[in-house]
Formats: C-alpha cells, structure tokens, sequence
C-alpha cells in the first residue's frame, strides 16, 4: 500500500509540473503581435522558488532541471543557461531553508528577491561575455522587478489555494528528505 505522505508528494510534484506547463503554454501563445514595452514577471521563477522555500522535497532537482530546459527549449533560450542559473538559485534558497526553520514572510521574500536578482544579473553577464544576443539590459530589470513583485501573489496562490504550507522546523533533512 502507498504511504500517504508519499503519494501526497506525488501530487504535489504533478501540480508543480502541470501549472508549470500552464505557465509555459501561456507565455507561447501569440496573444499580443506587437512588441511589448515592458516584460511579464517570470511565473515559472515563482512558482519554483515558492516551491523550493515551502517544501523542497515537493520539488527535487531533476524535475526542476526536466521543467526549465523545456522551457528553455520552448521560449528559444539559450539551452541550459536559465535552467542552470535557476538551478544554483533553487539550491541557495533550499539550503538556507533548511536550517532556519520558520522565516518570517518579509524575510523570505528579501532572499528570494535577491536570488531573483542574482539569477538575473548572472544571466546578463553571462550572455554579455559570449556574445550571444539577448534583451535589453533595462527590461531584464524590469522583469526582475516584476518577478520579484509577483512572488507574494504565487506564494499566496501556493498557501492558500494548493495549501502548500511549510514544515515544522526539523522535519526535512538538509538534503530535502522527510524525517
């Protein structure tokens, strides 16, 4: 018989998957032909990082890595690059997470902001040194701002509407495994 700890978990990495996609399939629609002047928050960054400070075993690197290359692939990026950097960004976030146990909400969402930032800044930088072409430096600080302004609303969605909720202090190991 499944365990219902495990199972709930199962469900909550298809909901991150499925929400994901949803994300993902509504940045590819071409609801808009002309060109915008300013950028839409980052969701999926959101999302991830939501999932990542409230129960990271909900949201294991592999999934995490499946999900953002496919959406490096789907919204042309750079393969890997995002995805990397989002990655370094989620481990950050995951490991500071596990030892601090009840955060207050504005001081998570200052370290989630500036691991939003740091993910963005890296990504310039690292797009700048090879010369591969990239937006504007002005709206990638405008979707960093914006992503960084749209996380309450996510993590709010996750609380209440998914009730995402974190785990007692002590209940998940540094490496993100029930205790």
């Amino acid at each position: 018989m499944i365990d219902p700890v495990t199972s709930q978990r199962w469900v909550y990495r298809l909901i991150f998957v499925a929400l994901a996609g949803l994300v993902t399939f509504v940045q590819i629609l071409p609801l808009q032909t002309a060109p915008t002047r300013v950028p839409g928050p980052d969701l999926l960054l959101c999302l991830a990082f939501g999932y990542v400070q409230r129960r990271p075993d909900y949201a294991p690197v592999l999934l995490m890595t499946l999900v953002f290359l496919l959406s490096d692939f789907l919204l042309m990026r750079p393969p890997g690059l995002w995805t990397a950097l989002v990655l370094l960004g989620a481990e950050f976030l995951r490991n500071r997470q596990a030892g601090s146990g009840e955060v207050p909400f504005p001081a998570e969402w200052l370290l989630t902001g500036a691991a939003i930032f740091a993910v963005y800044t890296l990504n310039v930088l690292l797009l700048a040194m090879t010369g591969t072409p990239a937006p504007a430096r002005g709206m990638m600080l405008v979707q960093a701002v914006l992503t960084v302004a749209c996380y309450p609303l996510v993590v709010g969605l996750l609380h209440y509407g998914l009730n995402l909720r974190r785990t007692a202090p002590g209940g998940i190991q540094p490496r993100g495994a029930l205790r």
